[in-house]
């Protein structure tokens, strides 16, 4: 197989298009980070985890106290609404949105990108 192939096979997957991927940025006071990271982290463990179509989210926070960042990963948009109308995390989110503002955003997956290991090959992610 040619290097550029062999590159191209190793960033972009059939099917990524599929997976929908939030990435919602929380703008909050540097002193309620902590308990937006506390609510958000209870939410997602207890609720939206188990919802159906749930792949895997990463809560991130900044190193400034001022953001913190979720990136979650739907196996649908229509799953993700689903979730949505279940009332059980509205209290969360709401308590959340008392404090922080957040920018909400959707996208798909069109490549991810690892090191490469010594043959030259990137690991699978």
């Amino acid at each position: 197989m040619d290097p550029t192939s062999r590159m191209f096979d190793s960033l972009f997957r059939p099917g990524w298009n599929a997976v929908i991927v939030f990435i919602n940025v929380f703008q909050v006071d540097p002193s309620n980070q902590q308990r937006l990271v506390d609510i958000l982290t209870k939410v997602t463990g207890e609720i939206v985890s188990k919802a159906p179509g749930f792949i895997s989210s990463t809560l991130h926070r900044s190193t400034d106290g001022s953001k913190v960042t979720m990136y979650a990963k739907w196996a649908s948009l229509a799953e993700y609404e689903a979730m949505r109308q279940d009332p059980a995390p509205r209290p969360y989110l709401e308590e959340a949105l008392s404090f922080a503002t957040f920018d909400p955003g959707m996208y798909e997956v069109v490549g991810e990108f690892g090191s490469k290991t010594t043959d030259g090959q990137s690991p699978l992610l």
